[in-house]
């Protein structure tokens, strides 16, 4: 007897066993605190969440009082209960009751819906033993809560304390607690929806008993009973829909999910986000997506992947966190810092602003003006799109890609031919996933000033952090770079946006793709990251939407609810202090004047002295230059090359030209704005075959001034004031000649490429 029940024991504790539920499970979310955000219901449309880790103390009395008060001493099967349910079913004439204990109502409902024989009852106990030996008691338990019948589509207690009582079952009271104890004994006939005061007797007799057991007193016992059963079922919580379905498509479906999202801000951003959508449907606008992070641990605090109350005529189901969108200008203070950090850059220094054009590209600024020469922190903080095509051009598309990469932009995976020069206006596709998370690493760069990075974004408890990566950027580049970005000098067209503005000191940054299709905003704090996208799901555009006027106010309003932060400390050790020209921006040369002293990147020494400051022996009244004997005086002038003078001069008015020399002069009297010498140039051809006509554009310094143009040593016209001339090119290379009235010449060479001849419409 000892060897066979030695042999059953072994089989029952170590013999394989089929899962016991293998059933499909809900998709649960919570937030870093454990909290449900949300949930979805499992593939065969039942609210079955993942088995948890306890149940309530509550629940375990009420269950074990109501179904199985021996459940603690006997071993699986409870001989007395048995014998009285055989004794009451011969009575009755049919099956009125079975005997089972908990854990055989475990083997019950493990084997599934089988019909009541003595068979199957024979088969449940052996289970139910079974279980007895391979688990504890609390897990026996565990199982019965997590797999029991509430009624309806609602299997396991936490589905049901939402369902019911819309709350986590921790936090349920001794009536709720009673109510679902007494549900699983008959779920398909009596429930909150039917038959209420047969259910009501059961909890109340429940109830009593626990009172005459002093598990609770009188008092909780009468206000228990006065508590209303539940009307109908009640929503699971849906804080964070979007990104439910993301991670269940990245195969975490029927998952207990644990992020490090924070359910009060995650349902203020949410509220943010829908209060500012009445404004953007006046215009159309039907989507934005908002991402929260904590700046210094990349953590994600809240994740709004589409207004809620987009519907599906407007995508409203799109995770657009995730979305890849046009990046508009968002890519600029990378290269902007990658410059700065290389030495081709001083943060000031002026850049040209010009009419630009390479290989049939142009860009254009968003306001359609020029200014000639403009300071690299003021371009980057009006987002010029010539300055930066025209820095992308100097410091390289390719090494440019390689920066971004690194800095998390994983999504720029194609070449650098793809992208070329509008790689940073917006020829770029990311996400706001992504592009936020770069942007808090740069801030990570700045308070971790020692190099390593984690990797951009953080979501998810007990996934294990990704190896540190060393900086592509400097803090000191970065540093200069959040500088600019918190500069109050935005261009006119965005001049909406201080009526948003906070007083706190923000590091942002709008990006507009073309078409207007995409509005983007993204700021940095010491403490916060917070982006925003604004748009419609199906990439139509609409007027006016700019990611000032659509995204910003989303933004400030966000970071107004959130803590100030301490702002960044200078990165002082990769600092030094450097004589600047105040009027260029450049390391000032012997002839500057003004300077300033300003502690600057280290790697800024590379970069050339001003170029602009000469000095230069002028008359009293300094309106002319003069022999250096003559009657004069020396004095330090600011001299700008002639086309970049052209632009420069029409918006400051303080400006003055270069007097006139009442000698031989050398210095530039006009300037070729269009085309760049040695530029190659690609003749578009139109729809009727025809090349397109050539239009040459010059700046000569003396107002009046006439020009003849000389093409390959053919005379193509003469121009006055504004110096523009079209002309029909042939394919090849081409000298041009310019000559004014004084004999005064300008040479230059580019060569014309003739464009491919489009597609008959037949």
């Amino acid at each position: 007897m000892l060897a066979v029940v030695g042999l059953v024991l072994a089989w029952a504790r170590w013999a394989p066993m089929d899962p016991l539920f293998p059933g499909p499970r809900s998709t649960v979310l919570l937030d870093r605190a454990g909290t449900t955000l949300a949930a979805s219901v499992a593939a065969d449309g039942q609210w079955r969440m993942p088995p948890g880790d306890s149940i309530p103390q509550s629940f375990e009395r009420c269950l074990i009082a109501f179904e199985d008060r021996h459940f603690r001493s006997h071993f699986g099967i409870h001989i007395p209960s048995l014998v009285r349910a055989a004794q009451q079913n011969r009575i009755a004439g049919r099956v009125v009751s079975g005997g089972s204990t908990l854990t055989m109502q475990v083997a019950r409902m493990a084997r599934g819906d089988r019909p009541r024989t003595w068979w199957n009852k024979t088969l449940e106990m052996l289970l139910a033993l079974r279980l007895e030996v391979r688990y504890s008691k609390d897990d026996i338990l565990a199982l019965y809560a997590s797999n029991a019948p509430f009624g309806g589509n609602v299997v396991g207690l936490e589905a049901a304390a939402w369902r019911w009582f819309g709350r986590a079952p921790h936090q349920l009271g001794w009536a709720e607690s009673a109510t679902l104890a007494v549900l699983p004994n008959a779920p398909a006939r009596i429930h909150p929806g039917r038959q209420r005061e047969a259910l009501r007797r059961k909890r109340d007799r429940l109830l009593s008993y626990l009172r005459d057991t002093h598990v609770i007193d009188s008092l909780a016992c009468a206000l228990a009973m006065s508590e209303p059963l539940p009307e109908r079922p009640l929503p699971l919580p849906r804080s964070a829909p979007h990104l439910l379905g993301t991670l269940e498509a990245e195969g975490l479906r029927g998952q207990r999910i644990s992020s490090t999202i924070d359910a009060a801000l995650q349902q203020r951003v949410t509220a943010i986000a829908e209060r500012h959508a009445q404004v953007l449907r006046a215009n159309e606008v039907h989507n934005a997506a908002v991402l929260l992070l904590d700046t210094r641990t990349s953590a994600v605090l809240a994740y709004v992947g589409n207004l809620p109350s987009a519907g599906a005529e407007h995508a409203g189901a799109v995770d657009i966190v995730r979305a890849r969108r046009s990046a508009g200008s968002l890519l600029k203070p990378f290269l902007y810092a990658d410059m700065l950090q290389s030495g081709e850059l001083m943060p000031d220094q002026l850049v040209a602003d010009l009419p630009t054009h390479y290989d049939g590209f142009a860009p254009r600024n968003f306001d359609e003006r020029y200014d000639g020469a403009v300071p690299a922190s003021s371009a980057l903080a009006r987002s010029l799109n010539v300055p930066a095509v025209r820095a992308l051009k100097q410091h390289g598309i390719e090494r440019t890609l390689r920066m971004l990469r690194v800095m998390g932009l994983h999504g720029l995976d194609k070449r650098a031919d793809h992208y070329g020069l509008s790689l940073v206006v917006g020829g770029a596709e990311s996400t706001l996933w992504e592009l936020t998370g770069a942007y808090a690493s740069m801030a990570r760069i700045l308070l971790h000033a020692e190099g390593p990075v984690h990797a951009p974004t953080a979501l998810l408890h007990g996934t294990k952090q990704k190896e540190p990566i060393n900086a592509p950027l400097s803090a000191a580049a970065v540093h200069h770079t959040f500088v600019a970005l918190q500069d109050l000098n935005r261009p006119e067209v965005e001049s909406g946006w201080q009526h948003f503005a906070g007083t706190e000191r923000i590091a942002w940054k709008t990006g507009t793709s073309f078409g207007h299709r995409d509005a983007w905003a993204i700021g940095v704090t010491d403490r916060y990251t917070v982006g925003v996208w604004t748009g419609n799901a199906d990439g139509e555009g609409r007027p006016g939407l700019t990611g000032t006027l659509a995204a910003a106010p989303i933004l400030f309003e966000i970071f107004t609810t959130l803590p100030d932060g301490h702002g960044f400390d200078p990165p002082y050790d990769e600092l030094e202090p450097m004589v600047i020209c105040r009027t260029s921006g450049h390391r000032a040369g012997p002839d500057c004047l003004p300077t300033d002293t300003l502690h600057i990147i280290r790697t800024a020494v590379r970069t050339m002295p001003c170029p602009y400051h000469q000095r230069v022996f002028v008359d009293r009244t300094e309106t002319m230059r003069l022999p250096p004997d003559g009657d004069g005086h020396w004095v330090s002038w600011f001299n700008l090359p002639p086309a970049m003078e052209h632009y420069y001069a029409v918006s400051h008015a303080g400006y003055r030209p270069m007097p006139a020399a009442a000698f031989g002069d050398e210095d530039p009297i006009m300037g070729l704005i269009y085309p760049e010498p040695d530029a190659r140039i690609l003749i578009p051809v139109q729809l009727d075959g025809t090349a397109s006509r050539l239009v040459l554009h010059a700046a000569h310094r003396e107002t009046g001034a006439v020009i003849d143009w000389d093409i390959d040593g053919t005379y193509i016209g003469r121009t006055t004031g504004d110096h523009r001339l079209a002309m029909d090119p042939e394919a090849g290379p081409h000298s041009l000649t310019l000559t004014d009235q004084q004999g005064r010449t300008l040479h230059a060479r580019f060569h014309c490429i003739a464009g491919k001849v489009p597609p008959s419409k037949e």
